[in-house]
């Protein structure tokens, strides 16, 4: 089952996948004008702005639930496992992916705010890919195709989602805690079902509370760790940053042969672990920015573009730090063996053989002995609950997608409950599995999500830069922009034109 897996992976995230990445990203940020660097001010601005309603949330706590889905095993585990297969250079196409990337989900967070829906029940926002997928052309003659490509998209997300992601973060969790405070696998599956159980079946509003309050505190506390090792190993700044950059393009003076050797694995496996931690294109970002409460769809695109740089920017750029300054890495040939030891750090061979998330413990602990192992834990356990959370709420959403068109509530709810017990038994299986096979079925989900989204707005991508032109005049014009669908002919939002038609004569709509 591994070979397979490793197989189809390979097929996957061939080169194909990483150009597509990286074309996209420049296309859009150069269709937008460099939207995610003109615009910096006003996507910070925005991402405090706006309050949450009955039917949507603020736009920080949409932030909060993206960040949750973005924040997770990739930027601590998965920053490892970038540079011990892909060099430290691979630190430096991460912040390109990012940098790119933060164009690209700004297109999708704003489609995903033009096309969402409102559940007839909850009356919550929901929306995402699916959604935008399908009713971006429904008005023409394509529009069964567009039809059946949102619903493969559905499908893949909640096979993704809820089976093939999850135990990545739960495999995570437990190996931390293992290696902290030697807790038995099972033990630490048993607990997370538990929490994660009772977070799921509160619905969107829980998920968003829990969201806004803990991955702030987690971001934060994390990134005083980075600091408190920076000040501590202060020395190490400027060779890391020549060592990133100068091993990204192998040039580096001492070891330019190995290097050079594995530059395109530096790309592959910075752009691979970056989209697996930003999630830019992935798909995921619309899901949490359709939930949003906001006057104007480009206001949480622009939110959204701003998650990608918190991601990888911060939190990533932590953890490169921890593990490069300290030396507790190595970078790995094809074939598995040593080909580049930093001679620095001094790991067990144990932790040292298998990249992961006990490469930023040793780095941490030996700084700060006896607390980057249980801090470590903590981080990740708090990472990457969040995460399992966010990966339940797209889940779910893509179900309403498919099974909302039954019109049968009990199907619906049966669909749920099977929902949150797969996902459960995805988190302790997991937990209690071997860190490659989940590691490899996680980046099949990424990548076949990636693949579906970015084609899509690639097709998609006009009304995203009808909305950028319109805020950016409103903006100019002293307003607090406010979306009209039929003063820009864009098609089949309806929730938007029914917005408008229950707002007072004379008045806008509500602002947020």
């Amino acid at each position: 089952m591994s070979a397979v897996l490793e197989w189809l992976n390979g097929i996957i995230w061939s080169s194909a996948l990483v150009y597509l990445c990286l074309g996209a990203g420049v296309y859009f940020t150069i269709r937008s004008r460099a939207v995610q660097i003109r615009q910096i001010k006003a996507i910070f601005r925005q991402m405090f702005r706006g309050k949450s309603s009955d039917e949507g949330v603020s736009s920080f706590q949409a932030l909060a639930m993206s960040l949750a889905g973005r924040v997770g095993v990739g930027n601590i585990a998965g920053v490892a496992t970038a540079i011990g297969f892909g060099g430290p250079g691979a630190v430096v196409w991460m912040w390109i992916s990012a940098l790119l990337g933060a164009s690209t989900s700004y297109v999708e967070s704003t489609l995903g705010q033009v096309f969402k829906e409102q559940d007839p029940k909850s009356g919550e926002y929901r929306g995402g890919p699916a959604f935008y997928i399908e009713k971006a052309y429904r008005h023409t003659k394509a529009k069964g195709l567009f039809k059946v490509y949102g619903m493969v998209f559905a499908f893949v997300t909640i096979v993704a989602m809820s089976f093939m992601l999850p135990g990545i973060q739960s495999n995570a969790i437990s190996g931390a805690v293992h290696n902290a405070w030697d807790v038995p696998t099972w033990a630490t599956a048993i607990v997370l079902v538990i929490i994660i159980g009772f977070i799921v079946v509160g619905g969107i509003k829980r998920i968003a509370h829990f969201a806004s309050l803990a991955v702030p505190f987690m971001a934060v506390l994390y990134i005083i760790a980075a600091i408190a090792v920076t000040l501590i190993n202060a020395d190490q700044i400027i060779p890391v940053i020549e060592l990133v950059f100068t091993s990204a393009f192998g040039v580096d003076a001492g070891q330019e042969a190995a290097f050079g050797g594995i530059i395109g694995m530096a790309v592959q496996w910075g752009v691979q672990r970056g989209i697996y931690s930003n999630e830019a294109g992935q798909g995921t970002g619309p899901h949490a920015a359709a939930a949003a409460e906001v006057s104007h769809p480009s206001k949480q695109g622009l939110v959204q573009a701003g998650s990608v740089y918190i991601d990888t920017l911060f939190v990533c750029s932590a953890t490169a730090f921890m593990i490069l300054s300290t030396g507790m890495y190595r970078v790995f040939g094809a074939d598995g063996e040593t080909i580049i030891g930093t001679g620095r750090g001094q790991m067990v061979e144990e932790i040292a053989a298998t990249p992961g998330e006990k490469w930023p413990q040793a780095g941490l602990d030996s700084m700060m002995t006896g607390f980057g192992a249980g801090f470590i834990a903590i981080s990740i356990f708090l990472f990457a609950l969040t995460t399992i959370v966010a990966y339940y709420y797209m889940a779910e959403t893509n179900l309403v997608y498919l099974l909302g068109r039954i019109k049968n509530p009990m199907v619906l709810a049966v669909g749920k409950r099977v929902l949150q017990l797969l996902i459960l038994v995805a988190v302790a299986v997991g937990a209690t599995s071997t860190s490659g096979s989940v590691w490899a079925l996680g980046d099949i989900g990424v990548g076949l999500m990636a693949w579906l989204n970015i084609v899509s707005i690639l097709i998609l991508q006009q009304p995203a830069f009808k909305l950028l032109r319109d805020f950016e005049r409103q903006t100019k014009q002293g307003l607090d922009p406010v979306f009209d669908p039929r003063s820009l002919n864009i098609r089949n939002a309806e929730l938007w034109e029914k917005r408008l038609e229950r707002a007072p004569a004379g008045t806008a709509p509500p602002q947020g």
